[in-house]
């Protein structure tokens, strides 16, 4: 049976117009409640009652778009089937791949169609709007598709056939968006859009060395204004202004934006850079109770008038400090990016040892079935290091970058509250992060290592994510960041729809090899319920070159027992059945094919180097 919502099984498009034929949509109580409540928090009782029936009257508006079809599947919506196995997240920028007479939003679905093979069902673009810098996210226009990229047609198209993962950049905007134009000419119904100070003295030099930065600039960034100089609160650079939500009528604005979104096909929305969205001096200004209390109100409204759209949150921070912002499992974020996974597995591979990596996977566990990890390696950006920490040990931290940079891999810090830069990310292709140079080594060796390393994020519980450079084993492009400057182009560089094509007619070259490997492996972990993201999971420990977890079903009636040989070693492994919760005779690997037989109570499997294995019981009992 078919348990996925029906609103992500069937495309229904909102209406270009509202219906305001029908009644108004009313906010029930209780939920009515929870939003004043929320506001309250923020901005106090007299600000609540005041804000309140505006943003009624956006969810009103919103809803009024919809076709009955739309409410009726939404009544049907189950949130334990919000993400299933069938769920495989492209991560691309919307002009990455060129090619000829079509707009690049449209040569990106033909590229996607050609060589998916179904198994992507979910496409994240990231920031498709007109923007001044930092590659989409200093955007000019929020409400726009750039036109260099294409229309909202484009969008619409790529909607009929795959879920949709939108940006919502709710940190800031460009300094050349027309809202801080305004702000500059000093319109007074800007007046309080932006985080400013008349001098920057006012931002004491105590409260500035508490502040957590991403990035080793300035916090404030001086712009001349109609009223005189101002320093503007810039958390990632000059030219991104941050936004104030100390201001009620900022946060509603940003959630008429969302709904916005929502109409025009964003069935995910990632809350980019939400950890700095509210400012305290005094504070390091992240994860704050008011950050969390807005993301909460988001997470209501989406409840309230778009059943089935997610949220994922962009929190690149240490371990605990991400899945803070799951709250209790139904109130917060849908999904979090599990951030601590791609330098857990860079480690295992470097140091071709996965118990680290087991310890960790032993012990991940989303609050409840509404929730889940997003499971990536590599995205547009780089590998974060700060999911790691409390995890590995700053020395393996350390050793782990030293690894990287002798592979060709560039280094981002941050500034720390003592005022010093510490790496804050790699920036390099996953390709290049696992093979480097790789000398004389056989290509299909190099494959075999890379989609070893990638089995990881496919094995443990949640959604997988590929961003689209390591769908393609992508090399670093050093020649892009030189020219840039831009130490994350080196992961960003240009696709050519019709190179990829030539390549990929030659049998023996690296993509013919990795399409051949890769697609059995994503069509297995696609097609299989023992991959469900709510399935319960067990790690076993069994030796230190292999990652071993027991994946089942939600209804515990599917079962695979998942194999990675993270070394470059031949490696035997007795695999005792009592350890197993199911007892079976027969085994099959749904990768390759290949059957297995346990004699005298064990299986037993002999790894050779980099093997993947996913074995599900043929015959056999419950312990």
């Amino acid at each position: 049976m078919d348990l996925r919502p029906a609103t992500l099984r069937t495309r229904t498009f909102y209406r270009p117009e509202p219906d305001y034929t029908r009644p108004l949509f009313r906010i029930p109580g209780e939920r009515r409640r929870r939003m004043r409540a929320r506001l309250e928090f923020l901005y106090g009782a007299a600000q609540a009652d005041a804000w309140l029936p505006e943003l009624e009257r956006i969810i009103q508006v919103h809803c009024a778009h919809k076709p009955p079809e739309m409410i009726a599947k939404e009544r049907r919506y189950e949130p334990a089937e919000r993400f299933s196995e069938r769920d495989l997240v492209l991560i691309t920028y919307g002009d990455i791949v060129h090619g000829d007479g079509q707009s690049p939003l449209a040569t990106l679905h033909a590229f996607v169609n050609t060589y998916n093979r179904g198994a992507v069902n979910t496409i994240h673009l990231l920031p498709f709007f007109p923007y001044s810098s930092d590659r989409g996210f200093a955007v000019v226009d929020f409400n726009r598709v750039d036109p260099k990229l294409g229309t909202w047609d484009d969008i619409r198209d790529q909607k009929r056939r795959y879920d949709l993962m939108f940006d919502a950049v709710l940190n800031h905007c460009s300094s050349r968006s027309e809202m801080f134009r305004e702000y500059v000419n000093g319109n007074p119904l800007y007046r309080n859009f932006f985080i400013a100070y008349a001098s920057p003295a006012e931002l004491t030099a105590d409260q500035r060395s508490k502040i957590f930065r991403p990035r080793t600039s300035d916090i404030l960034t001086r712009f001349d204004t109609l009223n005189g100089p101002r320093w503007v609160w810039s958390t990632f650079s000059a030219d991104q202004v941050d936004f104030n939500f100390r201001s009620p009528e900022v946060l509603l604005r940003i959630i008429d934006g969302l709904l916005f979104y929502v109409r025009h096909g964003a069935d995910i929305l990632r809350l980019d850079a939400v950890t700095y969205i509210w400012a305290e001096p005094g504070t390091e200004c992240v994860h704050l109770p008011e950050t969390h209390a807005i993301v909460k109100l988001i997470r209501d409204v989406m409840d309230t008038a778009a059943s089935g759209v997610a949220l994922i949150t962009e929190t690149n921070v240490p371990h605990a400090d991400n899945v803070s912002y799951f709250g209790d499992g139904t109130d917060e974020a849908h999904m979090v990016y599990n951030f601590a996974l791609p330098p857990l597995a860079l480690h295992t591979f470097y140091r071709e040892d996965a118990t680290a990596l087991a310890h960790w996977a032993a012990g991940i566990r989303a609050p409840s079935p509404a929730a889940t990890f997003f499971n990536i390696l590599d995205t547009h950006d780089g590998i974060g290091l700060m999911g790691v920490k409390g995890i590995l040990p700053a020395e393996e931290i350390d050793a782990l970058v030293r690894t990287a940079q002798t592979r060709g891999a560039l280094v981002s810090f941050k500034m720390t509250a003592g005022g010093q830069a510490e790496p804050y990310e790699i920036n390099a292709t996953w390709w290049s992060a696992i093979n480097g140079a790789a000398g004389e080594e056989d290509i299909e060796f190099q494959v075999k290592r890379y989609l070893a390393c990638r089995s990881l994020a496919l094995a443990i519980p949640g959604v997988p994510g590929l961003y689209i450079h390591g769908a393609l084993g992508s090399a670093n492009d050093t020649e892009l960041a030189r020219e840039t400057g831009v130490k994350r182009d080196v992961n960003r560089g240009r696709i050519d729809a019709a190179g990829i094509a030539a390549e990929m007619k030659r049998p023996g070259s690296k993509l013919a090899i990795l399409s051949r490997r890769l697609g059995p492996m994503l069509a297995a972990r696609t097609r299989l319920r023992s991959f469900h993201p709510n399935g319960a999971h067990r790690v076993l420990m069994l030796r230190p070159e292999v990652f071993c977890v027991w994946r089942s079903a939600p209804e515990n009636n599917a079962h695979i027992l998942a194999m990675t040989n993270v070394s470059n070693r031949v490696v035997p492994l007795s695999i005792p059945l009592e350890r197993l919760p199911v007892r079976a005779a027969r085994w099959r690997d749904v990768i390759a094919g290949r059957e297995w037989s346990a004699r005298q109570g064990a299986l037993e499997i002999g790894f050779q180097p980099y093997d993947v294995i996913w074995l599900e019981p043929l015959s056999g009992k419950r312990p």
